[in-house]
């Protein structure tokens, strides 16, 4: 029997630390001319459109943007801010709170045709809310735009529609091992939702999801996630990118935002952070696990990255401080 290992994957290790959890699974029924505005989420929110046709314009921080179509099989991903949904662009929304019945998250509108023709097309949705860790999601939260698309004519549409029918199904069948299985469906449609967003977008800029796309500088990122806790030399990891050690260190340095070995240290001090946060394991015991000798050297590099000492940060102290400091782990 052959046992094979898979290889390094940065990015299954930033959505690991993020623990996907779903929330809920919700449909939506419209007729007529309608408009619903939805308020910037606390989750991320998938949906796609099974029947009819409608529009999405998304709200953000800077602005309102260009309305977009959407028509059967479409998906999309709300990663943050409002949004809006309508028959028509220029219809002034009513609050989803109006709309959705809270105990089992139907949603339906059923308002006059006074707008256009077609108005009285029956449009459907399918949708669930899942929810990240929020200090470790921002590792990827923060390098995606406010809402990701995904056309039919695309090769990620159809399983992302499967995947959330199979997510509707175990929600509201509520049998053993459901919440589980809700779990395992967000992430694997979260998955393909990032695949089709970053082979249309590849991220631009000076950070870990970029990097880890480029082929000398992304092997050093896997060689680092699958053994974060081994003492890495600049030169050893020079030697994975196939590089000399200056130009290695610069072309790192440019393509993360950070240098090589300072990559290496905020990594470990996230995956510590996490654990601190999460469980009650003797800082001694994480300190070992990373890698580390003694607890006073572990305490010293986790204070000097995360502003605040182990032993504080589990108790709260500096949460909000310390996940600022680390998210530029990814630049």
């Amino acid at each position: 029997m052959i046992v094979q290992n898979a290889p390094a994957d940065v990015l299954s290790d930033v959505l690991r630390l993020m623990q996907a959890q779903t929330l809920c699974s919700a449909r939506l029924v419209a007729r007529g001319d309608w408009s619903i505005r939805f308020r910037p989420p606390n989750t991320i929110k998938f949906n796609v459109v099974t029947a009819g046709t409608c529009w999405i314009q998304a709200e953000g921080p800077v602005g309102i943007e260009a309305p977009q179509r959407l028509d059967a099989g479409d998906c999309f991903v709300v990663v943050r801010g409002g949004f809006v949904l309508a028959s028509a662009p220029n219809l002034s929304p009513i609050p989803a709170e109006e709309v959705f019945r809270p105990s089992d998250g139907e949603g339906r509108v059923d308002a006059a045709n006074s707008m256009s023709d077609g108005a009285d097309e029956e449009v459907r949705f399918l949708g669930g809310s899942v929810r990240f860790d929020r200090m470790d999601g921002g590792l990827l939260f923060d390098l995606l735009p406010q809402l990701l698309m995904i056309r039919k004519a695309t090769p990620a549409a159809a399983p992302v529609g499967w995947l959330l029918e199979q997510l509707d199904r175990e929600w509201r069948g509520g049998t053993a091992g459901s919440q589980l299985a809700c779990n395992d469906l967000l992430r694997l449609m979260f998955i393909h939702a990032l695949r089709t967003h970053l082979g249309e977008h590849p991220p631009q800029g000076a950070n870990w999801l970029a990097a880890s796309l480029h082929p000398s500088i992304g092997r050093v990122l896997g060689a680092i996630h699958a053994d974060p806790c081994r003492d890495w030399t600049l030169g050893e990891l020079a030697g994975i990118a196939g590089r000399s050690r200056s130009s290695f260190a610069a072309a790192f340095r440019e393509r993360v935002g950070v240098p090589p070995i300072d990559y290496l240290l905020r990594w470990r001090m996230r995956l510590a952070a996490t654990r601190l946060r999460r469980g009650q394991e003797p800082v001694s015991a994480i300190a070992a696990s990373l890698g580390y000798l003694s607890d006073s050297a572990f305490s010293a590099t986790f204070r000097r990255i995360m502003g605040v000492s182990p032993a504080r940060y589990r108790a709260g102290a500096g949460r909000e401080a310390g996940s600022d400091r680390a998210s530029t782990v990814g630049g």
